[in-house]
């Protein structure tokens, strides 16, 4: 990032003014500054884990199951009865482009990329601070609250899913096209991208961006199934998911445990489940639920009235909230989707998304203190590790019903000045 790049204008001075580019120039290098810090630290960690925190484990996934996959695809084969494999087939951009670095082990161009996606989130986000009605606030967010997920962001794919999601809604407005388009790369790679086009003006802007998501998801889909086998084989492996312990349905299983619940905790497609009595319905009640969500979402989008430029921002977060709290899963790094929205939602002035924002904060450090630092604690169900998932999985409850109910009001009807702007 170059601190011209990420200026931002002084709203004390006047724009354009000499004052007002020194001060920005000043503020794009303290951006920078924290950002180069944080994200030092968080190598660090990755390099030099800190035995009382036990961090280094999860770096395994890249160097066992994300380069285990490399050498499948780089043969042109979607892994076939690999219960691990549940992404859409985009994934496969991702897991290759380490390749693409060939003087850097697999590893160490994993993480360059993922290092060079967080760069471009903040720096789209502070671009975005710098128009007029807009803060640079959401960059802010983006650079200080991803670390408090310690090092998991750069052993993980998420930041670069995020970053197809953040520059899909920041492209909405004004190239509705190159934000359709994105969303749809980022919803072939991982699904919850496609929401973000949810709260799109109504009219060409909604027609034009849903168009391109349409033929660029299709274009994707057809090259990736002409370049590869088994393209469409993770469906398999999707619909076998259990109970996650992280989940809001697994919370509730292991403080029953706590009780005398006879169920077990068992590994299975790459995470941590619950298994014995009840579990299949509560697994059946979290996709009813998630079903709910999305008709919750159908009939806010079909009655909203009223639209700001902040909108399209709200929706999106609203959406995503909803699917993560009804998810049978809940991983951690769902929270790097959630952080990146909220930052994306933070570069307006009109967002209603502020107090949410908040919430998020204290989750993405429950979310550290659950996995991997406490995590023996999660999965055996002690009353500490309960306690954690209750306060983690609150925080993201209350921050989804607070999310929908803002998003609610905020679109009924036109203020009786008319200051809003409806959808065109």
């Amino acid at each position: 990032m170059t601190t011209d790049q990420i200026a931002a204008t002084d709203g004390n001075t006047a724009p354009g003014s000499p004052t007002a580019a020194a001060a920005a120039r000043r503020r794009a290098r303290a951006l920078a500054a924290v950002w180069l810090t944080t994200r030092l630290l968080m190598l660090a960690l990755l390099a030099q884990p800190l035995a009382a925190f036990d961090v280094g484990t999860i770096s395994g996934e890249v160097h066992h199951i994300y380069y285990g996959w490399y050498g499948q695809l780089a043969r042109g084969d979607f892994p076939l009865d690999d219960v691990m494999w549940q992404y859409p087939p985009g994934a496969a951009l991702v897991i290759l482009a380490p390749g693409t670095l060939p003087w850097l082990t697999y590893f160490q161009g994993f993480l360059v990329l993922t290092l060079v996606a967080d760069g471009l989130v903040a720096l789209a986000l502070a671009r975005a601070g710098r128009r007029t009605g807009r803060s640079t606030a959401g960059a802010w967010m983006w650079v200080c609250a991803l670390p408090l997920l310690l090092h998991l962001p750069l052993v993980r794919y998420d930041v670069q899913v995020t970053a197809l999601g953040a520059l899909a809604l920041l492209s909405l407005h004004h190239r509705p096209r190159v934000g359709g388009a994105l969303a749809a790369l980022g919803a072939t790679v991982k699904v919850w991208p496609v929401l973000t086009l949810l709260g799109a003006p109504r009219g060409r802007t909604t027609r034009d961006a849903w168009l391109s998501a349409a033929a660029s998801a299709a274009a994707l889909l057809a090259v990736l199934a002409f370049a590869f086998s088994h393209t469409l084989g993770f469906l398999r492996q999707q619909g076998s998911r259990g109970v996650q312990v992280e989940s809001l349905a697994g919370t509730a299983l292991s403080l029953a445990r706590l009780v005398g619940w006879p169920g077990t905790v068992e590994y299975r497609y790459g995470a941590m489940e619950l298994t014995g009595p009840y579990v299949l319905s509560l697994a059946h009640a979290s996709l009813l639920l998630t079903a709910a969500a999305f008709c919750w979402l159908l009939v806010w989008r079909i009655t909203a009235r009223r639209w700001t430029p902040a909108t399209p921002f709200d929706a999106a977060l609203a959406a995503v909230l909803l699917f993560t709290v009804t998810s049978r899963v809940i991983s951690p790094q769902y929270l790097v989707w959630l952080l990146g929205l909220a930052a994306v939602c933070l570069t307006s002035g009109a967002t209603t998304q502020r107090p949410v924002a908040v919430l998020l904060l204290p989750a993405a450090a429950m979310s550290a203190l659950a996995y991997p630092v406490l995590y023996e604690d999660v999965v055996s169900g002690t009353p500490l590790g309960c306690a954690l998932m209750v306060v983690r999985n609150g925080l993201l409850l209350a921050a989804a019903l607070l999310s929908c109910r803002r998003l609610w009001t905020s679109t009924r009807a036109t203020s009786a000045r008319g200051t809003s702007a409806r959808g065109t």
